[in-house]
């Protein structure tokens, strides 16, 4: 594997990664303010999975090769 592929394979596993600790650490905060930890736990996981996967296609979208402009 090249290195910039797998340079790009690792941003992208980091880029859920954050998603997924930021969530939990939002979450945990939430749910002990309202006494409701475990949902509020599950709500932010989810929330920052769903976040660290977009931010990552994005990041893979904007990577790949763009269209040659159009003739005037």
């Amino acid at each position: 594997m090249s290195y910039e592929l797998e340079k790009k394979r690792k941003s992208a596993g980091g880029q859920v990664g954050m998603g997924l600790a930021l969530g939990a650490g939002i979450g945990a905060a939430v749910g002990v303010a309202t006494g409701e930890v475990a949902v509020w736990l599950s709500v932010g996981i989810a929330v920052g999975l769903a976040l660290g996967v977009g931010i990552s296609a994005k990041s893979r979208r904007k990577d790949k090769v763009q269209p040659p402009d159009k003739p005037e």
